[in-house]
């Protein structure tokens, strides 16, 4: 068997699970996910934690295994304790607002930015950090890394919006002529 795969999911009382056919749905005090099953994947729950099982030992169920073990542990999580990513802006003037379900930012462009919040997601930021939070790991990753590209961390001179704890290896420039 799959070594991530046949790991049981430990479920609190708080959250309620309904198995499908094809699909699961976790229902939590943070909110509630759901996820269709590929074929050849059960779930099952048992006791106060979710079995996932596979219907062969083929590559691809194998692989499947895991993957929807892993995206139902991280949805009952989601829903339970939630997720978020930090972020740090850098830069003299670079700034950020919220603003509604908008997200007003500064980045040294000769115009404001406007973000919008999507549903299901938070943002908060205090001085110069931006924290991304919500139920959904993949909805979080996605509108972190939006928001770091609205200005990419420069090697050169160290300013943008980076992940907090992500190292930037400073580059030298341009040597001087001789």
């Amino acid at each position: 068997m799959s070594r991530i795969g046949r790991l049981p999911i430990p479920l609190e009382s708080s959250v309620k699970i309904s198995v499908m056919a094809s699909a699961v749905s976790v229902v939590g005090p943070k909110g509630s996910l759901s996820h269709v099953l590929p074929r050849g994947i059960t779930a099952e729950v048992d006791d106060s934690q979710l079995l996932v099982r596979r219907s062969d030992d083929s590559k691809r169920q194998k692989a499947l295994h895991g993957l929807v073990r892993s995206l139902l542990a991280n949805a009952v999580h989601g829903v339970t304790k939630g997720f978020e990513k930090r972020l740090e802006i850098h830069g003299v003037g670079y700034s950020a607002e919220v603003k509604g379900r908008n997200v007003a930012f500064k980045l040294g462009f000769s115009h404001p930015i406007s973000f919008a919040i999507p549903e299901g997601v938070a943002v908060k930021i205090e001085r110069n950090v931006i924290t991304v939070s919500g139920h959904d790991r993949q909805q979080v990753g996605q509108v972190s890394a939006e928001i770091r590209s609205l200005r990419r961390p420069d090697v050169y001179k160290q300013k943008g919006i980076r992940y907090s704890g992500e190292l930037l290896r400073k580059k030298a420039g341009k040597a001087a002529g001789k």
